[in-house]
């Protein structure tokens, strides 16, 4: 097995949010020292996991 098999895959995507959510995602992220990427992996990260959709580590 590669290194590389052990990264999990990523995909991208286009988000079209609002300027108020935007802005205060990047507050968020920033409180947290994270990027705005970062900070919406894991809030929906956080989200899956709530609900039950995905283990909890």
């Amino acid at each position: 097995m590669a290194a590389d098999d052990k990264q999990p895959k990523m995909k991208s995507f286009a988000l079209r949010i609002d300027a108020k959510t935007m802005s205060a995602i990047e507050t968020w992220a920033a409180d947290e020292f994270r990027s705005v990427n970062g900070q919406l992996q894991w809030i929906i990260a956080d989200a899956l996991r709530r609900s039950g959709r995905i283990k909890k580590k």
